[in-house]
């Protein structure tokens, strides 16, 4: 049995950690920031480094929890913009929170819905831009896209993509409803940018976040105060900074000094920097508490990740590019429903553990998606997942037994070379 599915099976029946929240480190790549540990939570122990699935709505796109549970996913991360505005979190709360409502018997991250409250003001999926008093970024906006939130020093107004009602953020607010959605592990509200703001304009970012993340402890705290009994939540700020390094060590620092449980990761960046980006950051960050980078899922993304010092990731790269045929394998990443697929009587990826691979042909997913049935996107689903939560496992155990080095060298020589 995977050791997730024993810490997930280990919680259904009632464990739980001698301590609200910890962080143990057990391993250490030599001369790397990269480590090994464990961080406890209220519904279970994830043992880091740890890729962490995307459940946006309370759900892995085409996947049911229990198929989450058997593919070794440790925890879920959901979205708190995503169940405010739908069901709401009062229900989420009314339900006995996240993990309940979806049948998870595991640890859950939200994240604060800045990304998402803030993406609506440029119309982007990954880049950001809002306005502020000093610097005008009305003109970062994608083709096409209505500005639908901006954002003040207070908080963000917004208008949901689904009814068109109007919505208000802030710090204060975030910390509230990610209480009544109940994940052990939430985020500080923040703000994004987009590599296309002016240096002025993220020195006053960056400064806001600062002063939201101050607000989220405050509130965080006072929550608690009036209701010691529930299940401790985790509370970590996000560094942002762009990819300025005197930015980045700045928010960092900032960070540092708040009663924080552990720290995020986010903001845009360029690809080709991701490694120093990251290490700026946790060179900044206590040894002691864990960092989650936001964001990321490719598998050359997650080993410069966890080499640079992160701990957990979350991304929906699997779950998305599966929906349209997009799969991975030992030599790399290739589309099922091309040409090439369709008499091929074999599975994705003959070295592959997961359902999928063990029970059905490339052929068979071919005609599955190519007929547009719900099971191809379920079976492409389960084989990504499982495949960048294995790489993780194993990048773990590279770690834990010194042959880290092999293994990537390795794998990467597979995966880009095949």
């Amino acid at each position: 049995m995977p050791a997730a599915v024993a810490c997930q099976r280990s919680c259904q029946t009632g464990a739980v950690p001698s301590s609200p929240f910890s962080f143990d480190i057990t391993a250490q790549l030599p001369d790397q920031l990269g480590r090994s540990g464990f961080i406890s939570t209220p519904h279970g122990t994830i043992q880091t480094p740890a890729f962490i699935p995307v459940g946006t709505k309370a759900t892995v796109k085409a996947a049911l929890p229990e198929a989450m549970v058997d593919l070794g996913a440790q925890a879920v991360l959901a979205n708190a913009y995503h169940l405010y505005l739908q069901p709401g979190s009062d229900i989420v709360a009314e339900a006995g929170g996240l993990a309940t409502f979806m049948n998870w018997a595991g640890p859950t991250f939200t994240d604060s819905g800045g990304f998402q409250v803030l993406s609506l003001g440029a119309g982007f999926k990954k880049i950001l831009a809002m306005d502020a008093n000093t610097v005008r970024s009305d003109e970062v906006i994608a083709a096409g896209k209505d500005r639908l939130a901006r954002v003040d020093d207070d908080g963000a107004t917004f208008k949901s993509h689904l009814d068109g009602s109007m919505h208000r953020f802030t710090p204060e607010i975030s910390m509230q409803v990610q209480g009544q959605i109940g994940a052990d592990i939430i985020f500080a509200f923040d703000e994004c940018t987009t590599l296309m703001n002016t240096r002025g304009y993220q020195e006053a970012s960056l400064e806001r976040t600062q002063a939201w993340a101050t607000r989220c402890v405050v509130e965080h705290e006072r929550l608690r105060r009036a209701d010691p009994a529930k299940p401790y939540q985790a509370l970590f700020g996000v560094v942002q900074g762009a990819q300025y390094e005197d930015l980045r060590r700045q928010a960092a620092q900032g960070l540092t000094r708040l009663a924080l449980d552990g720290f995020g990761i986010g903001g845009a960046l360029e690809k080709e920097r991701l490694g120093t980006i990251v290490r700026w950051v946790c060179e900044e960050l206590p040894r002691n508490k864990p960092r989650h980078l936001l964001g990321i899922g490719d598998p050359d993304d997650l080993f410069t990740a966890v080499e640079n010092g992160a701990d957990t990731f979350d991304c929906v790269t699997p779950s998305r590019i599966a929906r349209n045929g997009g799969v991975y394998s030992a030599r790399g990443r290739f589309n099922i429903t091309t040409a090439a697929n369709r008499r091929a009587f074999a599975p994705i990826d003959p070295d592959c553990d997961c359902y999928t691979c063990r029970n059905y042909t490339r052929a068979y997913i071919h005609h599955l998606l190519k007929a547009k049935e719900i099971v191809g996107l379920v079976l492409t689903t389960l084989h990504n997942e499982r495949f960048i939560v294995r790489l993780v496992d194993q990048i773990r155990a590279g770690i834990r037994s010194g042959d880290y080095h092999v293994f990537k060298a390795e794998f990467l020589g597979r995966f880009y070379g095949g």
